[in-house]
């Protein structure tokens, strides 16, 4: 079995890393769903200023809501924003039903430069959650310092979130903990246990900063070494004794979501992170042109197996000794994506200025 099926076949989840009015609108999010295997949906501030200040899809909305009084740019970004996700979230929520309230979200992200702010980042989050009267969304918070606190009280209040700009061990287990943290606010209170979450790790963002740094044998291995690690930690903390209580093991734990899986450098197969990211109980969101490149000739070739721990602290060895600081260079990421989304929030809140001129 090849394609999207065969993720699902494994037990993984496939979500398009993509919201347009035109996805919608054509019927092609719907395809994708019915028809490919799609069991869920991203978006995010680059994906927003693409659809939103790239096309001329929602000029007409955006005069509307100048005529209506809504002046402040952000507003109406978030307002449109609002509108895709809903009616996506109506399409996937039958895969919401099915799956038990485990799969079929739609995610939308609080400012982006409001990182390092905890109480703005949980103003944001209730804020946008409040606007959504589907069960099936969750609110993206980034996984900075400032965010895992977030994170631990937002889970508390029962909002779903997806933590997002994660990219080494150490930002993976400090969200797992978050999310941990929450629910054992929740049932000291007696409150339900069952919060969605998932953990949304960057990949490809590795090897387009490693790869120049590195000998030719090490090349395009930093990324899958560093996800090998996460998997890895994720499977120690899906057995302590805490993780059994608060999760009843794996059923309502935070999940691993692979993220950034579109192949970059040419020279490697354009199914390469999809294809080894492969396993059960994960996440894969997946920007359209690699979704249908998976499903027309992906084959599952998981490095995420038994041996997945050795195998990392094996890389990991070879890439420190090749001069590569792993932890540093994770913060590095997690600052440079932080300031990637901000700046294209900006570009995306100024085109919008500029086509309210017109």
């Amino acid at each position: 079995m090849q394609g999207v099926r065969s993720l699902a076949a494994l037990g993984q989840s496939v979500w398009l890393d993509s919201i347009s009015r035109k996805l919608l609108d054509s019927g092609t999010l719907a395809h994708y769903i019915t028809d490919v295997g799609v069991t869920g949906l991203t978006s995010n501030p680059s994906i927003l200023a693409h659809a939103i200040g790239h096309s001329d899809d929602y000029d007409q909305a955006l005069h509307h809501f100048e005529s209506e009084g809504v002046l402040d740019a952000e507003e109406m970004v978030y307002e449109l924003a609002i509108v895709d996700l809903t009616d996506a979230a109506k399409l996937l929520h039958g895969v919401w039903e099915r799956s038990g309230g485990r799969d079929g979200f739609v995610s939308i992200e609080v400012p982006p430069e409001y990182a390092n702010s905890m109480p703005e980042t949980i103003s944001w989050a209730r804020r946008l959650r409040s606007r959504f009267a589907t069960e099936n969304v969750l609110i993206k918070v980034p996984g900075t310092e400032a965010g895992a606190q977030a994170i631990r009280d937002l889970i508390a209040d029962g909002i779903g979130v997806n933590v997002t700009l994660l990219f080494g061990v150490e930002h993976y287990v400090a969200a797992a903990t978050a999310f941990l943290d929450g629910l054992e606010l929740r049932q000291r209170a007696g409150l339900s246990l069952d919060v969605p979450s998932v953990a949304s790790v960057f990949v490809s963002r590795w090897d387009s900063a490693a790869n120049p740094k590195l000998p030719p044998e090490l090349v395009q291995q930093t990324g899958l070494a560093v996800m090998q690690g996460i998997w890895a930690a994720h499977l120690q903390i899906l057995a302590t004794e805490r993780c059994q209580k608060l999760c009843n093991g794996a059923d309502r734990m935070q999940r691993v979501l692979w993220a950034s899986t579109s192949t970059k450098d040419p020279a490697y197969p354009d199914t390469f992170y999809v294809s080894a990211l492969a396993a059960p109980g994960t996440v894969n969101t997946i920007p359209e042109t690699t979704l249908l490149a998976f499903d027309d000739h992906g084959q599952v070739a998981s490095v995420l197996g038994d041996n997945a721990l050795e195998q990392s602290q094996e890389l990991f060895g070879r890439l420190t000794s090749a001069g590569l600081d792993l932890e540093e260079l994770a913060n590095e990421l997690q600052v440079q994506g932080a300031k990637s989304f901000t700046d294209d929030w900006n570009a995306l809140l100024d085109s919008v200025g500029r086509k309210l001129k017109h």
